[in-house]
């Protein structure tokens, strides 16, 4: 038997053995639509899940945020709809019935997940999965173990919130997204200690819901790596909902009082003590690869992340890795995409992971979309450039929503013309990004964007008019 391998009879345990073409450890946004697609090109397949299926995303990430986002919108117009003529007299928020509700949205997409996996003739079992060799694993479930013998396998395990060593989470002051997205009842007093994507989404939507909403962040800025003029529209929103910022700021300590907790921070004035009802630590995420016998089956990886080829491929032939646990972005529709690759090559179909660019969005207030380079990273990668501007305030749809701050940005290859990114910033971004994405994956210029008819009036006539202000011909303001 080569060395590495597993042999079932050598187990002085009596294991029931399944034998399937592929096992997809994991079923969030990789590793459910990895089964889905197996499963369509006729491969034997079976995911395996510590919990539900969709993952974090899914359950306690990208869907429930939203859904609470969603809410906090709709609760802060209606506090303010006498703006515009509408007066609703004392809104207030329930929060058992708001958690309740964003519950009942986790389940219809659960639930889906597991249909589609069944409809699509992928199995699904719940357990803790270990790689014992790189072509066996060993299940465990809640009433039984077992060893499943496959051809391929593909890891799809995740990543999970990064712990301080100082501010260790305990669930009930200090907590991480799935705990803060899951509170009993609002608190008075927020801390948020990383003004990340997921602190600023988290801590926006506790701020519209009348919370005092404090953020922590070691580095000068908020939202470190997106877009720098989108960042300034959000950090203005910020001050305007009454959010207070500490740029250059670490946590060193809590303090639980009883009926308050006080959190020490170091900055560049001294140390400041913050007062806290609930403090969420949202300073990044680590992928999950400890523990699932990577080195037992000699799975190589590097700087915390597996090592994968453009097939997805890792250091070991059959085994493929997508998702969170590959590098970054750590973004679900990254993995997604993944997931289909290392589908299709396992399925020996010629695929590999070759996007051109992969969007990003922040749902803050206004939301953060950004596809392909920004000036300053065109400009190092020997680019002139020209860049187009379009305001929100300038956007019919926009003031008819009365939903005005915002822009949207092209930069433009000054020589070729070509689109090498755009950004916007401003309400309903992120549903605006998808066209440019396209743009960039098909090598469109500038005037692609700018002589595609947009329907009026729409938030994606920003896109045009900045597409066109990038060659000093916009309509709907003064071109520069």
């Amino acid at each position: 038997m080569p060395a590495g391998e597993f042999d079932a009879r050598n187990s002085p345990v009596s294991t029931e053995i399944l034998k399937v073409e592929v096992v997809v450890v994991g079923a969030g946004p990789g590793g459910y639509v990895a089964g889905i697609r197996l499963g369509q090109l006729e491969k034997k397949t079976l995911v395996v899940e510590k919990t539900a299926p969709g993952g974090v995303c899914l359950n306690v990430g990208c869907i429930p945020s939203k859904a609470l986002i969603h809410a906090s919108k709709v609760f802060e117009q209606s506090a303010h709809g006498q703006d515009i003529g509408i007066h609703v007299e004392n809104p207030r928020v329930d929060i058992e019935r708001l958690q309740k509700w964003k519950a009942s949205v986790v389940g219809k997409l659960t639930s889906g997940v597991r249909q589609l996996l069944k409809a699509n003739g992928c199995d699904y079992r719940q357990g803790t999965a270990t790689l014992l060799s790189p072509r066996t694993i060993q299940l465990v479930e809640s009433d039984r173990e077992l060893l499943i013998e496959a051809e391929h396998i593909v890891i799809a395990t995740g990543a999970r919130p990064v712990q301080i060593p100082s501010l260790p989470f305990d669930g009930k002051r200090i907590v991480d997204s799935t705990g803060a997205l899951d509170f009993a009842e609002l608190p008075r007093r927020l801390v948020v200690v990383g003004a990340g994507y997921i602190g600023m989404e988290i801590g926006t939507l506790y701020a519209k819901f009348g919370s005092k909403v404090t953020f922590v962040e070691a580095l000068p800025t908020i939202l470190p790596g997106s877009e720098a003029e989108c960042v300034q529209v959000v950090a203005r929103r910020a001050k305007k909902l009454g959010m207070e910022v500490l740029l250059g700021a670490k946590a060193k300590g809590l303090v639980d009082k009883g009926d308050v907790a006080v959190l020490s921070v170091e900055t560049a004035n001294g140390v400041v003590e913050l007062e806290a009802d609930k403090v969420l630590v949202a300073v990044g995420r680590k992928p999950n690869i400890e523990d699932i016998g990577l080195e037992i089956a000699g799975v190589k990886t590097a700087g915390g992340f597996i090592v994968v080829d453009r097939q997805m491929r890792t250091s070991v032939h059959n085994i493929f890795a997508i998702g969170d646990v590959v590098g970054q972005p750590m973004l679900a529709h990254k993995a997604s995409r993944e997931a289909e690759v290392a589908a299709e090559v396992i399925a020996e179909k010629h695929a590999e992971m070759d996007a051109q660019v992969i969007p990003s969005v922040v749902f803050t207030d206004p939301e953060i979309a950004s596809a392909g380079l920004t000036v300053e990273d065109a400009e190092k990668r020997g680019h002139k450039v020209k860049v187009g501007k379009f305001p929100f305030a300038a956007l019919g749809r926009a003031i008819a929503n009365f939903d005005t701050d915002g822009f949207a940005k092209v930069v433009m290859d000054a020589e070729s013309g070509r689109v090498l990114g755009v950004h916007v910033v401003g309400a309903g971004a992120g549903d605006l990004i998808s066209e440019a994405a396209l743009a960039i994956e098909m090598g469109a210029s500038a005037a692609d964007l700018a002589m595609t008819i947009h329907p009026h009036p729409t938030l994606s006539e920003a896109i045009m008019e900045a597409a066109k202000a990038a060659q000093g011909e916009a309509i709907h303001i003064l071109n520069r």
